[in-house]
């Protein structure tokens, strides 16, 4: 535990995550190239992600439930080898119908991957770390981002598409050799405890489910994680280049920020996570309110927003990310390790489902101004993208309702056990006093 080769470990996990993060932001930075390429309107370009997002959220159980049973070397591998297949199908499509079949392939070894990589850090470590590292696992991986932002969009503009695309899947399969090679599941001679018999995979599921902890890092992630999501998988680039005019200089540089932006709030929160265990849900729905105030003031600002207000909202979509770690957190803190896989499988598939059911919703309402004549500038007019995106606001919503209902629950279980969350009012209180 905590030797060279647990960090090792840990590396080749991030690196494997971080291709994985390669493949999936890949196709939101080329939405304007792929509605040429595949003569796609808003909601069939939505599509590609959409069906990527249905693939990945859809199987963030059953790859929790396997990871559980098989380890991580085996389902990373696996998933590794989906994305390659998918990035070489992209490559060679022409239709909307083979591009998807691509997007899904991709959708469905992504989804293998971070649930896996995660399940690393509480068995290799030991457990004061493990929120840090957990943070750093998304955080760093999220450089994948960054990748598509810069190298891969020059080398498309420079080489073409399916060049581009097949860089892309040889980048999973350096990540099967490096896989096979060097990870490890866990130390020699250890092994999940369990506290009782084995349990069946719906035994396994349903304490998952059952247990409100799971629940409550759900409804976190679900929250505060789409929205970015939305941004840098599909709509952010149209929005920021047709919708407000920037250059791709400027939005490329925006989406730059995002990375950088995420990857310095990572480790912050993560020792916040670690010192206040019990305002992890306060911290979720601090930015969550932070999110809904930034897209407000983008969308409702007349005409093209100023740069410095963008690179706010920005800025506050990139903090999303890890924040939506602590739904992990959660997972991690309310679970047994031999139910981990699938509590984070649960947790980790809030935020897609939001994200995939939101970007239908925008591109749905994209084209139906349209088709009703509500857009005359056009498909991606600022007006049109305007009400499009106000959408989000009500999926935030949604989630804050179900996120305190559900921290209702978990802190009654807490008093029954004696420990009592004092409301935000007397903690304010107190410090006050105390700096009187």
């Amino acid at each position: 535990m905590n030797s060279w080769r647990a960090w090792m470990v840990w590396g080749i996990g991030i690196a494997a995550y971080l291709v994985a993060v390669v493949q999936r932001t890949s196709f939101g930075v080329v939405g304007l190239e792929a509605t040429e390429r595949f003569h796609a309107g808003g909601a069939l370009l939505s599509a590609f992600t959409v069906m990527q997002l249905v693939v990945y959220a859809s199987l963030q159980i059953p790859v929790g439930l396997l990871v559980d049973r098989f380890g991580t070397r085996i389902m990373v591998t696996v998933g590794a080898t989906f994305m390659a297949l998918g990035q070489l199908q992209i490559a060679v499509a022409e239709s909307v119908v083979t591009g998807i079949i691509g997007r899904m392939l991709v959708g469905m070894g992504d989804a293998m991957t971070f649930v896996s990589v995660l399940r690393l850090v509480p068995v290799w470590f030991e457990g004061r770390r493990a929120p840090l590292l957990s943070q750093l696992t998304g955080t760093i991986g999220q450089l994948g981002q960054l990748v598509s932002v810069i190298p891969f969009l020059a080398f498309l503009h420079v080489w073409g598409w399916t060049p581009a695309f097949l860089g892309l899947a040889s980048l999973s399969v350096l990540v099967i050799v490096l896989v096979l090679a060097l990870l490890r599941n866990a130390p020699p001679g250890t092994e999940a405890r369990r506290d009782g018999p084995p349990e069946g995979t719906r035994d396994v599921l349903a304490a998952a489910w059952r247990q409100p902890g799971t629940r409550l890092g759900l409804w976190s992630h679900f929250t505060v994680q789409f929205s970015g999501n939305v941004f840098a998988l599909a709509w952010g680039f149209p929005f920021m280049l047709a919708g407000h005019g920037y250059s791709t200089a400027e939005a490329a540089g925006l989406m730059s920020f995002f990375v950088i932006v995420s990857l310095l709030a990572g480790p912050p929160m993560g020792r916040f996570v670690s010192r206040h265990p019990l305002r992890r849900s306060t911290l979720v729905l601090v930015i969550t309110g932070l999110t809904a105030t930034a897209w407000a003031a983008v969308l409702i600002v007349p005409g093209r927003a100023p740069l410095w207000l963008m690179a706010a909202l920005v800025a506050v979509l990139a903090l999303g990310g890890p924040c939506s770690m602590i739904g992990f957190d959660f997972a991690r803190t309310f679970n047994p390790s031999h139910r981990l896989g699938t509590a984070t499988g649960i947790v980790n598939s809030g935020g897609f489902a939001a994200a995939l059911a939101t970007m239908f919703l925008i591109g749905y309402l994209l084209d139906i101004q349209h088709a009703l004549g509500l857009s005359p500038e056009g498909l991606y007019s600022l007006g049109a993208f305007r009400v499009a995106l106000a959408v989000q606001l009500v999926v935030m919503g949604v989630g804050t309702a179900a996120l305190l209902g559900v921290r209702r629950k978990v802190r009654r279980d807490l008093a029954a056990q004696g420990i009592r969350v004092a409301p935000m009012r007397e903690v304010w209180a107190d410090f006050r006093s105390r700096r009187g």
